[in-house]
């Protein structure tokens, strides 16, 4: 899949569908959050980010671009899952501000491909969804901070 199909797997908060267990499972698929709502957790169909003001009254496709950033939601989604899953949507949103969105799919693609087959790992359950190895581990600096108590 071409880098510019990639671009609507990645949700307005930062989140990389492409990794997230509900895309990567055969059954009942979900086509991420920018796609179409058939297949879709509840939880992503009531997304208050998705959903909130700003994306409702502009044009705009991220977080990032609202004043507001990062908002108290996006903050405390971005809390749960630096502590359970090791990846930051506010990290991956200041990597595309910064670096652009080709940029940032590239990263991705390395940061998330299992050494073993090439295969996609899952954020959530931390295994490859091809051969099921389980080898990731989060490389983010920011990440290794967190989980050694040196950011909130």
């Amino acid at each position: 899949m071409g880098s510019l199909n990639k671009t609507v797997l990645i949700a307005p908060c930062g989140m990389n569908c492409s990794i997230c267990m509900a895309y990567l499972r055969v059954k009942n698929r979900c086509s991420g959050c920018r796609g179409t709502n058939m297949g879709k957790p509840v939880t992503r169909l009531a997304c208050k980010i998705k959903k909130c003001e700003f994306f409702q009254n502009t044009n705009s496709g991220f977080c990032f671009q609202c004043k507001k950033f990062p908002c108290a939601r996006l903050k405390q989604l971005d809390k749960r899952y630096r502590t359970k899953y090791g990846m930051s949507m506010i990290e991956n949103l200041e990597n595309i501000r910064k670096r652009g969105i080709r940029k940032f799919l590239q990263n991705e693609e390395e940061r998330w491909a299992c050494s073993e087959c090439g295969g996609t790992i899952c954020v959530h359950k931390r295994f490859c969804c091809s051969c099921e190895k389980s080898n990731h581990k989060s490389t983010s600096p920011i990440i290794e901070m967190y989980q050694k108590g040196k950011t909130t």
